[in-house]
């Protein structure tokens, strides 16, 4: 299946995409709507878990088949890739369980999504600084933004690879790299990039994603990149029956983790969620991730001067392709966009209401490429 038979083909389009036949969605970098396919395995496998053993129907090739194309998506290898559950639980893993000194210091963006601050914030009980990054404009950090705040006592920087709000999607190689140069670790939030535009885990040293957004999975069927050589080092903060060494489900008098991924998976997995997050990489894999890219990256290319032509003003409206994506944030001065959400949604047209720290009040377009240009100009016939 490609892009341009879904677009080509509305009757495969509502068939593949439910919601399509509801209403006009645009709102994937908030809780997408699940593709067919996906709920589809969801309900199969529930209904197969009221028969039997919920996890022997599944277990353990569940596990090994959806490392493996979370491992392709993010170009490294299946051992580096964690089931954890949610972004927030992912990021929070890494900062409660890397050995800190009271002398380092931490690089974080206080404007970014809350999960990925609070816990580098919270390190400040341990003695870890946690400094502040300094931007020109809303998520618009530039390598020289970043390599101007850190020292020789900078251990990590935390980053997303796209700002949830303005859409800014940063330069993750080359700020990867430089700090990589320097030894300083690199944490990226990537789950509002992760399915809509190539997002090589090799840039990074610690990478989280839940599947709810551009993946187009079910929530809390999340992954933790962790790179190999650090797996070691990186300790879980949580201890259980699957993540320390128990033969035979005797507890040990030392504890010993296991090696790979399930060092940090701790208990029983969230089966359902992993049968729903395979499904969803199938698909995004199917399709192709650059392929989805440069669809993503075409609507955007006409929708925001389009915007602008009616007076609105749209954030980062004119970033360069590599740092665009398909978040389109907008407001209009003196207008109230609570009130033209509320509109919007009344005509089924779903998009998202989010605010800076000013206060400033923006309607978010997030299309996926299953979206038509027909109704992206409904929406603009509408604002």
């Amino acid at each position: 299946m490609t892009i341009e038979e879904i677009l080509q083909n509305e009757e495969l389009r509502q068939h593949e995409f439910p919601v399509t036949a509801k209403c006009v969605f645009l709102a994937h970098a908030g809780d997408c709507p699940l593709p067919r396919r996906v709920s589809e395995a969801l309900a199969q496998y529930a209904h197969a878990a009221a028969e039997y053993d919920q996890e022997r129907i599944v277990y353990p090739e569940i596990l090994s088949e959806t490392r493996h194309l979370a491992a392709r998506l993010l170009g490294c290898s299946a051992d580096e890739v964690a089931f954890v559950g949610p972004t927030s639980l992912a990021l929070s893993l890494v900062a409660a369980g890397w050995p800190w000194r009271r002398q380092d210091n931490i690089v974080v963006y206080f404007d970014d999504y809350p999960s990925n601050v609070y816990p580098w914030m919270a390190l400040a009980e341990r003695g870890v600084k946690v400094r502040l990054l300094n931007t020109r404009s809303l998520g618009g950090i530039r390598p020289v933004d970043v390599l101007g705040q850190v020292d020789e006592q900078t251990r990590l920087v935390a980053l997303a690879t796209c700002h949830f709000v303005s859409g800014y999607r940063i330069d993750q190689e080359t700020i990867g790299r430089q700090l990589r140069q320097r030894g300083i670790l690199l944490c990226l939030d990537a789950i509002q990039t992760l399915g809509a535009f190539p997002t090589p885990a090799s840039a990074a040293d610690f990478l989280a994603a839940d599947a709810h957004k551009w993946l187009l999975g079910p929530c809390g069927a999340g992954l933790l990149y962790v790179r190999r050589d650090l797996q070691e080092r990186l300790r879980p903060n949580w201890y259980g029956w699957n993540n320390v060494r128990c033969p035979n489900f005797i507890a040990q008098e030392e504890i010993q983790f296991r090696s790979g991924p399930a060092r940090y998976e701790p208990g029983t997995y969230n089966l359902l969620g992993l049968v729903g997050l395979k499904a969803a990489l199938e698909l995004l894999l199917e399709v192709g991730v650059e392929n989805i890219a440069r669809e993503l990256l075409r609507k955007r290319a006409w929708l925001v001067p389009a915007l602008q032509a009616r007076g609105y003003v749209v954030l980062h409206a004119d970033a360069p392709p590599e740092r665009a994506s398909a978040i389109v944030s907008f407001h209009k001065p003196g207008a109230e966009m609570a009130d033209l959400h509320q509109k919007l949604l009344d005509r089924k047209i779903v998009t998202s209401l989010r605010t800076d720290r000013s206060g400033q009040r923006y309607i978010r377009v997030s299309p996926h490429f299953y979206n038509t240009d027909a109704e992206l100009h409904r929406l603009l016939e509408l604002l």
